[in-house]
């Protein structure tokens, strides 16, 4: 019987990034990383290929990871968890809203007014509630929970400096919570993977989007867009929660030096460095905006005010939602806002 996931890779790895150790010896394990964005985002230069390196060094190359974006080994962004899960891939990185209501306790990052607007804070704060939300990624082995600075509204020809410049706009969400965001400022969601963002944005599909800045870039999003806006002090209109899981089967096979290597760089012994860098690419994206001649809106206190209040009607909306999910889901908004808070400091 032929080995279709062994065959698809191998005619693969010639043609995708291979970050190998140079050690001179061959990889005992070879592991395969799957995600939607291209090889030049920031997510694969600034994440992935320093991970795997590290991996790698302190594996003495007994694991390899190849790196395969832009989904090359086929699939659609929304199958991506199914993937991980199903031993399609070895490691993917996804987003909790590409599947909605399928990770219920980790949405809780996304609200509005629980992320603050640093990736390393929210992302350190997931790490202190994983006992509170890991049951939404118990058949997979999460090797990092972490979040991006924030949502930013980029609009192609209408500036938004208060909120009912927003009504009636079509506005491209990254997931539930962001749908429920956009509902309450009067606009109207459009649910689409971030792939597809620049052909519905030049072709007038959505007049907006909910995105950071650091995937603007590789987008070429401020090539088709005139303003990105930003609340009061640089606040965020919440965050998008990814998910950076390895399949369990895969890991368990590993010798116990090997599983130990890759727990030395999960979790909380990574989330500190990963939220920095997440909050250190959104410069590159603030300048490209800049340089492609885009304005650069911050709201005023009064418009903040506005925008406050129907975060938190999002804020009580998901909350009644996830207790009939039979989740403690007031306790969990004030954990989380707690920690975001205590690491935020």
């Amino acid at each position: 019987m032929i080995d279709r996931k062994g065959f698809l890779v191998a005619a693969l790895s010639a043609l995708v990034l291979g970050t190998g150790a140079q050690t001179g010896r061959a990889a005992e394990v070879t592991l395969t990383l799957h995600h939607f964005l291209g090889p030049k985002a920031p997510a694969q230069t600034a994440f992935f290929e320093p991970w795997a390196k590290k991996v790698e060094a302190a594996s003495k190359g007994r694991i390899k990871i190849e790196i395969f974006p832009s989904m090359s080994m086929g699939g659609k962004p929304a199958e991506l968890y199914t993937q991980a899960r199903d031993g399609v891939a070895d490691i993917v990185w996804t987003l909790v809203g590409y599947t909605p209501g399928a990770f219920p306790r980790a949405e809780v990052f996304e609200l509005p007014g629980v992320h603050r607007g640093s990736a390393r804070a929210t992302t350190l704060a997931i790490q202190d509630l994983m006992d509170r939300i890991g049951a939404d990624f118990a058949d997979t082995r999460p090797i990092l929970i972490h979040c991006h600075a924030g949502q930013v509204i980029f609009s192609v020809n209408k500036p938004i400096r208060a909120l009912p410049d927003l009504a009636g706009l079509k506005i491209r969400v990254p997931s539930r919570t962001g749908a429920m965001l956009i509902e309450a400022w009067g606009a109207q969601p459009v649910s689409m993977p971030v792939p597809e963002l620049p052909q519905a944005l030049s072709k007038g599909t959505v007049d907006a989007t909910l995105i950071p800045f650091e995937v603007a870039t590789p987008l070429k999003i401020p090539e088709l867009v005139k303003y990105a806006t930003v609340g009061a002090g640089g606040a965020r209109f919440g965050t998008s929660v990814f998910i950076f899981t390895m399949n369990k089967k895969r890991y368990e096979s590993l010798p116990p030096d090997l599983k130990a290597v890759i727990d030395q760089h999960s979790g909380k012994n990574i989330a500190a460095e990963i939220g920095r860098v997440w909050d250190e690419v959104e410069q590159p994206g603030i300048a490209a905006m800049e340089k492609a001649g885009g304005q650069l809106i911050t709201l005023d206190a009064q418009a903040q005010k506005a925008f406050d209040e129907k975060a938190e009607a999002v804020v009580q909306r998901w909350i009644a939602e996830a207790k009939a999910k039979g989740i403690d889901a007031e306790a969990l908004v004030k954990a989380a806002r707690e920690a975001v808070a205590r690491h935020s400091l």
